[in-house]
């Protein structure tokens, strides 16, 4: 199975993602965002990082990449594709999730291991988690608010889209504790943690994040 990383200007994450994919079981596969296809992966991973320097606002320049015009119908589609940190701002720029990411309520950056609850395990980055389960993570974001309206927020509650939820003290504002969310389909999924950072004993606070990306392999082998 072959997953390709977006390589965004700016991005920091994307060695790290890659990283995660191997250890997961996978082949990474590295795509820039000059890209004009993707190269026939199986799921994409857009990473964390500052794209394009956050300018104007985070994932709003991202969003007209060349990868993108063919990530999105390609997502649209049912190709699975995770939006980590920075890549859930530009799912969400690019309409494939809905709602925003705004500056943390206290204004200042957080950066911290940080514990959340798997609240949809039936998504195609979930699969190997149990719904309920709790893991710890590293956060880091300085607009990681997710916002969105009270209709919105009312529908991912009532169609279980919610995927995950921040325990303890909510780090950043975010509505209803959502740390991630997905599409109806469960193919896209946006969060702001980092799972990545969490995949090898030693390199991080725990392995919890590893399931995110061996969900993904066992979603494309069986389907």
């Amino acid at each position: 199975m072959r997953v390709g990383v977006v390589t965004f200007p700016g991005s920091l994450d994307d060695r790290d993602a890659q990283r995660a994919v191997r250890a997961a079981g996978a082949e990474p596969v590295a795509l820039w965002h000059g890209d004009a296809d993707l190269h026939g992966v199986d799921a994409v991973v857009l990473p964390g990082g500052f794209s394009y320097g956050d300018y104007l606002r985070c994932g709003a320049i991202a969003r007209f990449a060349p990868v993108m015009d063919r990530l999105v119908p390609a997502a649209q589609g049912g190709l699975p594709v995770l939006g980590i940190c920075n890549g859930f701002q530009v799912l969400c720029e690019s309409h494939l999730l809905p709602g925003a990411l705004i500056r943390n309520d206290h204004r200042k950056f957080v950066c911290r291991d940080q514990r959340l609850r798997i609240e949809n395990a039936s998504t195609a980055w979930t699969g190997d988690y149990a719904a309920g389960q709790e893991i710890v993570v590293p956060l880091k974001n300085g607009e990681g608010g997710y916002v969105a309206d009270e209709r919105t927020l009312d529908a991912l509650e009532a169609e279980g889209r919610v995927v995950a939820r921040y325990l303890g003290d909510n780090p950043n504002g975010s509505y209803r504790d959502i740390a991630g969310v997905s599409n109806e389909r469960g193919n896209v999924v946006g969060l702001m943690p980092h799972p990545e950072h969490a995949v090898e004993p030693g390199f991080g606070p725990t392995t919890d994040g590893l399931a995110f990306f061996t969900s993904v392999l066992h979603q494309v082998v069986s389907a």
